[in-house]
This record gives structure tokens, sequence and C-alpha cells, in this order.
């Protein structure tokens, strides 16, 4: 069975090195999605990037030396995503969120 609804996905950027109570910012925010109820969260770790900074960041250098680019997805309901913002909000230290109107496809097989 084919569902189709209209959702919001939030797309959140940070840095890998960027920490919330001394833990990866990205293991906080995805455990509060959880803890929260949303519907789904997945963490993408890029190769290289740069942000407000113009600073490039990249695996093709030292490692210990960079500070790779995260983005954290999350696809819910409006409502859900409005309830989430301000609990993240005190969560950053620098960072970027979008959000944008999503068309939802999930597929359900009947048993």
């Amino acid at each position: 069975m084919l569902i189709q609804e209209e959702m919001v996905l939030m797309r959140i950027f940070v840095g890998e090195n960027d920490r919330y109570r001394k833990r990866p910012l990205y293991e906080a925010l995805v455990e509060l999605f959880c803890d929260q109820g949303v519907a789904g969260a997945t963490v993408i770790k890029g190769a290289m990037g740069y942000g407000s900074q113009s600073k490039v960041h990249s695996d093709r250098f030292l490692r210990l030396s960079s500070d790779l680019p995260v983005v954290i997805e999350v696809v819910d309901y409006q409502d859900r995503i409005d309830a989430v913002l301000p609990l993240i909000e005190d969560m950053f230290q620098g960072g970027l969120i979008t959000l944008e109107k999503a068309r939802v496809i999930n597929f359900h097989k009947e048993s």
C-alpha cells in the first residue's frame, strides 16, 4: 500500500566537533528527537564543506585537524517540528537549520 502525506523536512547543519554536554551534538539531537517521538532522524557525515566562516573542512587533509560537516535530517508533521525547535535552540553554539515542505511517500506491504 502506498501512502502519501505532506510533512516537513528539517535539516540541521553542524560540525562533527560540535558538542552538547561533552557529547557530540548530533548524538544528543537524535536522542532528543527519539525521546520526543519524532517520526525519524538520520545523521549524514560530509566529506567536505564550509560554513559562515568560509573555512573549508575536508577528509582529505590530516584527520586531527578536520571538523567535518554533519547534517541531521528529520521528517515529521509541522506541529511536531514546531514542538522540538524550542528544545534544540539552547543546544547550539552555531549552525544552521532549514525547513521545507516534503511530500512523503510511505510504502507498506500488506500481510
